[in-house]
């Protein structure tokens, strides 16, 4: 199996956790999945203070700039087998 392959069904497991991640956990995930399926982060300057959730995840996704896509996807991969172990499906 591809290291894509893996990361997709992988990527599809991780939806069904029994019990919802703690916030940090979430913010890493997020942040290797978007490098993952986009790369370094595209959007131009972190969203305004207001907007919590938004600027959350900018943040979380900057922390991963310069991380290639194959290592951001091994990343994604052991973390959301750390979380399927931790949490169940």
């Amino acid at each position: 199996m591809s290291l894509q392959d893996d990361f997709d069904r992988i990527a599809q497991d991780v939806r069904k956790l029994k019990t919802r991640p703690d916030d940090e956990e979430l913010k890493e995930l997020y942040g290797l999945y978007k490098q993952s399926i986009i790369g370094d982060i595209n959007i131009a300057g972190c969203p305004v203070m207001m907007d919590l959730k938004r600027k959350a995840k900018w943040e979380a996704w900057n922390l991963k700039k310069g991380l290639s896509k194959e290592d951001a996807m091994s990343a994604y991969i052991s973390k959301a087998k750390e979380l399927i172990e931790k949490y169940g499906i």
